[in-house]
């Protein structure tokens, strides 16, 4: 984990060249907008995508700082985690308010979707297949690009266990949506992202698990939720934004 971000960065990862098919995938990682989980999240998820021949860039955004060291959790966070864990039970807000961290992270999101568009020619990618996908709050960025303006819009984006943002427009991009049933924190946001998404006439799959809590990542635990990056890797393929 990392903590008290103050200079974003984006890391670059490269297939090898003569398996890279176009397609780039800029990787939020989650984190409660106060940490990061630069690896399991990041690092660990860029490099299985070269493996198939995608350009994989992971965003480490800006965090809240915590008072002293990473922990000392911000009261602002302690706030938000008692909201979050009241709505969980209740279902009340239906949509949770912006964190005190998601505006610096937004804008460190759409300044590297721009970044990987200036960037698109050197790297080898195709500006029209320009992903973005985030993890717990990196969904929650995903998600705000993908419904927010058009001109930092990624052509697909992938939610997996984020929350809930609207509205959806009716030009959203195809979205990727998976968490797991018994999320302690979010366990109903992907059914509402994906029927929010198809309410508005725009493409949405959904992945719900049976089992896999909040943050699964790439940890393998024997459940059906250690093959999410098959299943993102098989609907890229039915997309045809895996080919040569």
């Amino acid at each position: 984990m990392i903590f008290n971000v103050s200079n974003p960065t984006l890391e670059l990862f490269l297939p090898r060249a003569d398996h890279s098919n176009g397609t780039a995938v800029i990787i939020a990682p989650g984190g409660g907008f106060v940490g990061l989980g630069y690896e399991a999240e990041g690092t660990a998820v860029a490099r299985k995508l070269t493996e198939y021949g995608v350009t994989a860039l992971v965003l480490k955004y800006r965090t809240i700082r915590s008072p002293d060291d990473a922990t000392h959790m911000p009261t602002v966070h302690i706030k938000e985690m008692e909201m979050i864990m009241s709505r969980a039970k209740s279902g009340i807000p239906a949509e949770l308010p912006l964190f005190a961290g998601e505006p610096h992270a937004l804008e460190d999101s759409k300044r590297a979707v721009m970044l990987v568009r200036q960037h698109a020619a050197e790297w080898g990618i195709d500006p029209r297949k320009i992903g973005f996908i985030g993890f717990s709050s990196g969904a929650f960025l995903a998600t705000d690009l993908a419904i927010g303006d058009k001109s930092t819009r990624p052509a697909f984006v992938g939610l997996f266990y984020g929350g809930l943002r609207t509205p959806v427009p009716t030009d959203a991009p195809p979205a990727f949506i998976a968490a797991a049933a018994d999320d302690p924190y979010l366990p109903n946001d992907s059914a509402l992202l994906y029927t929010a998404w198809r309410r508005a006439g725009a493409s949405a799959e959904l992945h719900l698990y049976e089992r896999g809590g909040h943050g699964f990542g790439l940890t393998i635990r024997g459940m059906t939720s250690d093959h999410w990056l098959n299943e993102f890797i098989w609907w890229m393929q039915g997309r045809a934004l895996l080919k040569q």
